[in-house]
């Protein structure tokens, strides 16, 4: 099962595309609400996750997604059982996948050794250990850094890659008709 975060003032677009992106391709992914079930982006668009927090199961999760925005980053951060399932996945070698300044999470908790990440302008200082790149988009091992909003689409087109193989992400590609 793949989970997608969701707390009060996450940004939209980072959230919604990659969900959007992942369930055309087939995967199974579940919005998990952080705080409650509804919740609301930065740009004050409601939704409705399909799950609360306390309701995952760790042993089930082969990714998870953390989208950026204020003040969503700060309160993903805050969730003890974001960070668990981020610690979950970091000690199990399950993908972590994180856009604009949800990286920044992954700084904090020392995860980004010997990793490669990209993030919203502002935020490479809190990338603790890892190599800042310029990319859209960066791969490195299990971690999926993406720079933001401006680059959901991107974002959610190689979660599609590592998930199913490039073949998929460009059926994907041409779908959405992208480029």
């Amino acid at each position: 099962m793949i989970y997608l975060f969701l707390a009060q003032g996450f940004e939209e677009v980072e959230a919604i595309t990659p969900l959007d992106l992942l369930r055309r391709a087939g995967a199974q992914v579940k919005t998990v609400g952080v705080g409650g079930n509804r919740i609301t982006g930065s740009h004050g668009i409601e939704v409705t996750a399909d799950l609360e927090e306390g309701q995952i199961n760790l042993q089930d999760m082969e990714m998870i997604i953390l989208p950026g925005g204020m003040p969503g980053t700060k309160n993903l951060e805050k969730s003890p059982i974001v960070r668990e399932s981020i610690n979950y996945c970091a000690q199990h070698e399950k993908k972590i996948a994180a856009i604009c300044a949800a990286p920044s999470i992954l700084g904090k908790m020392n995860l980004l050794d010997g990793h490669c990440a990209v993030c919203y302008p502002g935020y490479e200082s809190v990338l603790k250990g890892a190599e800042i790149k310029t990319d859209p988009v960066c791969v490195s091992g299990n971690i999926i850094t993406a720079r933001g909003a401006g680059v959901a689409l991107l974002f959610g087109l190689k979660l599609v890659e590592v998930l199913f193989g490039k073949q998929k992400s460009e059926e994907m590609k041409e779908q959405v008709q992208c480029e």
